[in-house]
């Protein structure tokens, strides 16, 4: 039966290669609004597994470029991974991501190295689907609609519109490009404290879709893009807090919070 539903599975993907290279995502949403301007800032990382061990350190760095403002999240693993991810943007009245470079590799992670720039219209990657298999490379050029935010989500869950809810697209790369829904919503607040004080958070969920025949083929083959859920302190200025998904697809479930340097006692 296994060997069965093996050859079922081959066969409908098969059947739609061609919806798979043609396909495109038709959810495109509207660019969101600058709400909070970005701007300088730098905060320490730790990243859990789902048990709570700790497996890897890093940091959050922003800071203005120019007219643009550059995004870097850098995680270094115990294991002698990274995962490097640098986001460049403008925030004329509306957020655009203007580049996007992403660097993913050693034993924790299948290789990822991306690139791509709205000035040249240009992306280059290597991918491989899973650990151990063959890297795959391609290049040329690629859609960039005023909506596609890679690397943007924390950015995003800030500026949300009053409704606590937002479409937008990513592009992920097989090594080929293609464009994916991402729906950006409140879900609902918590409450917590800080030492004796309490305070009110926000969670939120991204969610990613493959839409169109592409999606159902996906949600055939198990290869839907995971969810992921991000937490901020409520307030006018809202404060990352956590952050709970997979990194990459059929990643394990990992958690990202902010932590603090340890001084020399």
């Amino acid at each position: 039966m296994a060997g069965k539903r093996s050859v079922v599975r081959q066969g409908i993907a098969l059947l739609v290669t061609a919806w798979l290279v043609a396909s495109s995502s038709s959810a495109a949403g509207e660019p969101i609004k600058v709400h909070l301007r970005e701007g300088n800032a730098r905060g320490f990382l730790v990243l859990h597994t789902a048990a709570g061990a700790p497996i890897a350190y890093g940091e959050f760095r922003q800071k203005p470029a120019g007219a643009m403002i550059e995004s870097q999240l850098v995680l270094r693993f115990g294991d002698g991974s990274l995962r490097d991810e640098v986001a460049t943007f403008s925030q004329a009245g509306h957020f655009r991501l203007e580049a996007y470079r992403l660097v993913q590799r050693g034993p924790s992670f299948p290789t990822a190295e991306i690139s791509f720039a709205r000035r040249t219209g240009q992306y280059t990657a290597r991918t491989q689907e899973k650990k151990g298999d063959e890297e795959q490379t391609a290049s040329g050029a690629l859609e960039m609609p005023t909506d596609l935010y890679n690397g943007m989500a924390m950015t995003l869950l800030k500026n949300l519109p009053v409704s606590g809810r937002a479409a937008a697209q990513m592009a992920v790369f097989t090594p080929k490009p293609r464009l994916i829904k991402m729906t950006l919503a409140r879900e609902t607040e918590v409450a917590a404290r800080v030492g004796p004080e309490r305070t009110s958070i926000n969670q939120y969920l991204v969610k990613l879709e493959v839409t169109g025949i592409t999606g159902v083929v996906a949600s055939l083959l198990g290869k839907e893009p995971p969810d992921a859920r991000y937490w901020f302190a409520a307030g006018d200025v809202p404060a990352f807090v956590r952050f709970e998904g997979a990194m990459y697809l059929h990643g394990p479930i990992w958690h990202l919070e902010q932590t603090l340097p340890e001084l020399p006692r």
